[in-house]
């Protein structure tokens, strides 16, 4: 799929449904659901057990949140582990109200970090069902659903969080997940950009291009924002 292959033409801009990652709470996408709401849109945050619920059980409570919503053009942001929810929610059932997806860095290939923390004595159990239950499988995502819903990856390069502790994070990271780990084979379009895991997460910068991509289906690669 090319960048901008799914432009889509909408009379609004549509609801974006925000899914946090590990250990957060859905108001961690404060910043960013006031953002997109001064752009146009409407803004839901999804609320899951990121801890206690596997994988799987997650997507479909995510699945179950898109059904119950009343929009007729859907996006998804999904911040790390909020990601592969999404990825997995799209891998079942997708509601064909979907339009665009961005994923913000989501390991969606693999996690050194998750892997190291998770044989160290007491790790597996803080790290979550959903995380052990992704680790257990074969490493490699599959590739971005084939479908109407464009998924673009936003990666970051700064490298300040976990992986100043984690021996072995690959260059260059965002302090939690290595670039090479954010790769979607079938993604419409890629971006790197020099912030931090959780700083994406109050990056006006990381908005912008957010905004770029639900609307236009390509992040602004040529642009300052």
């Amino acid at each position: 799929m090319s960048c901008g292959a799914q432009v889509l033409h909408r009379q609004t801009a549509g609801t974006v449904i925000l899914v946090h990652g590990l250990w957060t709470p859905a108001t961690i996408f404060t910043l960013h659901s006031r953002w997109l709401q001064r752009r146009g849109y409407e803004t839901l945050r999804f609320a899951y057990p990121s801890m206690r619920a596997d994988l799987a059980q997650n997507a479909q409570r995510l699945g179950r949140f898109i059904a119950a919503t009343s929009a007729t053009d859907i996006h998804l942001v999904g911040h790390s582990l909020g990601g592969l929810v999404i990825l997995e929610m799209l891998a079942q059932a997708p509601d064909p109200r979907l339009r665009g997806v961005v994923l913000l860095g989501t390991p969606c290939v693999d996690s050194h970090c998750a892997r190291r923390l998770a044989v160290m004595p007491g790790m597996s159990g803080l790290l979550g069902r959903s995380i052990n239950e992704w680790l257990s499988r074969t490493p490699g995502a599959p590739a971005a659903p084939r479908s109407a819903v464009a998924v673009g990856v936003l990666a970051g390069t700064r490298s300040v969080g976990l992986g100043r502790i984690v021996r072995g994070l690959p260059r260059p990271n965002d302090g939690v997940v290595a670039l090479a780990e954010t790769l979607l084979p079938g993604a419409a379009d890629f971006i790197a950009l020099p912030v931090a895991h959780s700083e994406m997460l109050a990056s006006r910068r990381c908005a912008a291009q957010i905004a770029a991509f639900l609307s236009t289906g390509c992040f602004l690669h040529d642009e300052e924002v």
